[in-house]
């Protein structure tokens, strides 16, 4: 079948070959697929994601509470945090390019759905959800360990990037403050531009989808650039 043949580049990336492929075919379906295609509501991928996003507090959960013995509950929690956010597991789904294995509706093809944060990330967990069906527990969790708890440092670090940079600049006496640059695109599928300053000079820029998103990628980057002077 033509659909299982595209997809058999997914399984090759993510190095896990389903038995049952109809359950990988399934978690690529986006709700817009099955509105377009008058399809029963139970064939898009929620029901998937709702079972993998738990699969994936579970798995990481237990490889957090091994790996940091000295850490307390609150740290675990914020750290778990940072590794399963909704950007965090976007840029995870873009290592395997699974934006181009989705089946998406037109329309949400043609706004940019195939990049967008939300969809990514919630077909990366409808993922591990067909996995921990077709293959068990320890399948879906080898898979989590492989793609999501890995560098954990950079990920704590993009997702608590403004709060970092901004007691970085405090401890320094400077003022922190963000400008938008510019935006791009159509109103439903912008980018936008943003620059970090620095005691109004600039220090880094980012882009992202909204301006949230750009003011902490931005910040990130001004982070990387201010540890490599140090």
């Amino acid at each position: 079948m033509e659909t299982y043949q595209k997809l058999s580049g997914l399984e090759e990336k993510i190095g896990y070959r389903f038995k049952n492929r109809e359950l990988l075919f399934h978690a690529m379906i986006h709700s817009s697929y099955t509105n377009e295609h008058h399809m029963d509501r139970s064939a898009n991928n929620e029901r998937l994601e709702f079972l993998g996003d738990a699969v994936l507090e579970l798995s990481s959960s237990d490889f957090l509470y091994g790996t940091y013995p000295e850490k307390p509950e609150g740290e675990l929690t914020k750290l778990r945090a940072s590794v399963v956010c909704e950007p965090t597991l976007a840029a995870c789904a873009r290592t395997v390019g699974l934006g181009r294995y989705l089946y998406l509706g037109k329309g949400e093809d043609t706004e940019g759905g195939r990049e967008r944060d939300s969809i990514l990330s919630d077909a990366l967990e409808a993922l591990i959800g067909a996995i921990y069906l077709d293959g068990g527990f320890t399948d879906a969790k080898k898979f989590v360990l492989r793609f999501i708890m890995n560098d954990l440092e950079h990920k704590k670090l993009f997702y608590d990037s403004k709060t970092i940079l901004q007691e970085m600049i405090q401890c320094r006496d400077g003022q922190l403050s963000y400008q938008l640059i510019r935006e791009e695109g159509p109103d439903h599928a912008k980018t936008f531009y943003v620059q970090a300053l620095i005691d109004g000079k600039p220090a880094g820029t980012g882009e992202g989808r909204t301006k949230k998103a750009a003011e902490q990628m931005a910040a990130y980057r001004t982070i990387l650039a201010l540890k490599e002077k140090e």
